[in-house]
């Protein structure tokens, strides 16, 4: 089996900061045929042995909720050259699916989550770590919207979700792993100097 030696690029910051927005236009100006995309939300544990009246009360914004190492493993089999089976999460169940999506090694690895940052295993496979910064008030809004009309939940649950746990842990993980940042990116996918900057530090790598 050829070892490849991918760039692998880690995309951080807090749930709604943008994120998926920065991602997408590194994709865009890299090319989709390039990248391995994989989202941290993926590897989010199963809790199918839970009836879901308590799965819903889980703390899914603690490190604990994912299934970090079985994301290291896979990083290190894509590094070797091997395909990997990402999970498939159910957000409104709050389970993990029997089917996986089969991803092939490619020039770029990106990875997109909020807590990937804090994991030092994690971290250290990065090459480029990148923290999208965004105000609370943005981000609390987004999170409604994505969370009311994607994943089926309901304004009431949103907003206690985001006291309970959200914030707490955003001050807790998310924040303090800023500094392991190599960029920050203030006000997220609206920055284009600095999404262009990006593009073109990628780019410069790819062709080192």
């Amino acid at each position: 089996m050829t070892k490849f030696n991918p760039l692998i690029i880690g995309v951080g910051g807090g749930s709604g900061s943008g994120k998926t927005t920065v991602v997408s236009k590194i994709v865009e100006g890299i090319g989709r045929d390039q990248i391995v995309l994989i989202e941290h939300d993926s590897y989010y544990r199963d809790l199918s042995h839970l009836p879901l009246s308590e799965r819903v009360k889980q703390n899914f914004d603690h490190p604990s909720s994912l299934e970090t190492e079985l994301l290291i493993r896979h990083l290190d089999a894509l590094k070797s050259g091997y395909q990997i089976d990402i999970p498939v999460y159910d957000f409104v169940e709050h389970t993990r699916s029997q089917e996986s999506i089969s991803v092939a090694p490619k020039k770029v690895i990106l990875i997109d989550g909020i807590l990937i940052f804090s994991e030092a295993n994690l971290r250290e496979r990065m090459d480029i770590k990148i923290f999208v910064d965004t105000d609370d008030d943005v981000r609390l809004l987004r999170r409604l919207k994505r969370d009311i009309n994607e994943r089926g939940r309901d304004f009431d649950g949103v907003l206690k979700q985001y006291e309970h746990y959200v914030r707490p842990m955003h001050l807790e993980f998310v924040e303090p792993s800023k500094r392991y940042a190599d960029i920050i990116i203030p006000r997220g996918g609206e920055n284009a100097v600095a999404l262009d900057m990006i593009n073109a530090l990628v780019k410069g790598k790819l062709q080192e």
